[in-house]
């Protein structure tokens, strides 16, 4: 699919209108639920049909709210969508009243212009970084469908994936925005948790927690950023020559599967061969993480503190058993705990701003591993946290330190599809994109379909 800019010329010259969008989407939906594909939970094409056709009527008249209008966006289900239950992936929530206004991001969405197509699959409650769901099946690659697309915002990664949207509205605690992208061969931008309000959002680690989308290029990942945000895009070309960009030597890259390390390694040398510089540096504290998070970390006693009441309760057969017993650990979790894993973390953070000072953007494989098998996750449950386990770990470096992060494709055309993250700490979003747009210029924007 063409980007949103290009979209949106098309739009504004005539070539195309945003009810053809409509329906040339929906059809891809239709043949994609029809073969046995599970990215949408629910499609409201009625509402879509109606709004498309009254987005070009408000062209035709002259008013055109951003890039965006006309265009249609998928919607993860744990944002409110005025008048539709958000279940946030789980059959416990499924008779919940329904929203009675639209979440912020959504709201914004739609101020915009965009067109909400309907709402896509997600892991259960936001808690897999694999995209593993029992109650509406499981989304796989466009490349592979023996292969897991990733979590949690696995709907919305396939969703682009496969144009049936040309963004979509994600959110990230520890890589659900950037892991789907990686696996799929997408951008997908996780910005400082702060950046976007999570007013209406399904909550998963409120401390951890942000909204950010997944799309074709930085390009749209910067429109779309200004939309959810409310900030001003910053456009400005930055040469790579000169650009300092930090590369950690332990723990983000020890364990890589040889296809990540080798396209990880033909990434860094582009760039450097471009005129970039890197600046390789150790983050010894980071082997720390497992330790610190041993007992679940900040997730586990922030999703008990939500879910505790149904877990004690009828509705606690209606979980993923998966999902419960990870959310369970945080039971046993004190106050003292707690307090010393935000102590930890803070740490941790005053630590990393030391060790990137004076970097543009810090580079590091956004997953250690290729998306792995569908199968071999449903093996047994020792696999499955294991491999939870081994995806999350670079991803959720980012959330725990606070910080935001793009994901950009960087394997070769064809290949299996592997992530470069360009991170910064909280607050350097327009940073990151910047030099991410740069970045992408020379690696090339990769697909994997």
């Amino acid at each position: 699919m063409k980007s949103i800019v290009q979209l949106a010329h098309d739009l504004n010259t005539g070539l195309s209108t945003s009810r053809a969008l409509m329906e040339a989407a929906l059809e891809r939906i239709d043949a994609h639920r029809t073969s046995g594909g599970v990215a949408y939970i629910s499609v409201d094409a009625d509402a879509a049909r109606a709004a498309a056709a009254a987005s070009d009527r408000a062209r035709a008249a002259g008013r055109v709210a951003s890039p965006l209008a006309g265009l249609p966006v998928s919607i993860k289900d744990l944002f409110d969508v005025d008048g539709q239950i958000t279940a946030a992936g789980s059959r416990v929530l499924a008779d919940a009243s329904p929203a009675t206004a639209d979440a912020v991001a959504v709201s914004r969405l739609r101020a915009a212009g965009a067109i909400l197509l309907g709402r896509t699959n997600m892991s259960e409650f936001a808690f897999s970084g694999l995209g593993l769901n029992p109650h509406y099946g499981t989304p796989t690659t466009p490349l592979d469908g023996t292969r897991v697309a990733g979590g949690s915002s696995s709907g919305a990664a396939v969703s682009v994936a496969l144009d049936m949207a040309v963004a979509g509205l994600g959110t990230d605690t520890g890589g659900s925005i950037r892991i789907p992208s990686a696996f799929c061969g997408l951008t997908g931008f996780k910005p400082s948790a702060n950046r976007v309000p999570m007013g209406g959002t399904f909550p998963l680690a409120p401390s951890l927690d942000s909204v950010g989308p997944l799309a074709r290029s930085v390009g749209d990942c910067v429109l779309l950023d200004a939309i959810l945000s409310g900030e001003m895009p910053d456009n400005e070309e930055l040469p790579l020559s000169g650009l300092q960009l930090a590369v950690t030597r332990d723990y983000v890259l020890e364990g890589l599967d040889a296809i990540t390390e080798l396209a990880f390694e033909a990434a860094l040398r582009r760039l450097v061969d471009a005129g970039a510089q890197l600046r390789w540096f150790d983050f010894p504290e980071l082997h720390e993480l497992p330790q610190i998070n041993a007992a679940g970390g900040l997730v586990t006693a922030q999703a008990w503190h939500l879910h505790r009441e149904w877990l004690k309760g009828p509705q606690a057969g209606g979980y993923d058993p998966l999902v419960a017993q990870r959310i369970r650990r945080g039971e046993v979790l004190t106050a003292y705990d707690y307090l010393e894993l935000e102590r930890q973390r803070q740490r941790l953070i005053e630590v990393a701003h030391q060790r990137l000072a004076g970097a543009d953007a810090w580079l590091l494989p956004t997953v250690a591993i290729i998306a792995p098998h569908l199968s071999e996750l449903q093996s047994d449950e020792e696999t499955f946290f294991r491999i939870n386990a081994k995806v999350l770990r670079n991803p959720s470096v980012i959330n725990f330190l606070d910080g935001c992060a793009l994901n950009l494709p960087c394997q070769e055309p064809g290949a299996w599809s592997v992530g470069l993250s360009v991170a910064g700490l909280n607050g350097a979003d327009r940073k990151v994109l910047g030099v991410s747009r740069t970045i992408e210029r020379y690696l090339g924007n990769f697909r994997s379909v």
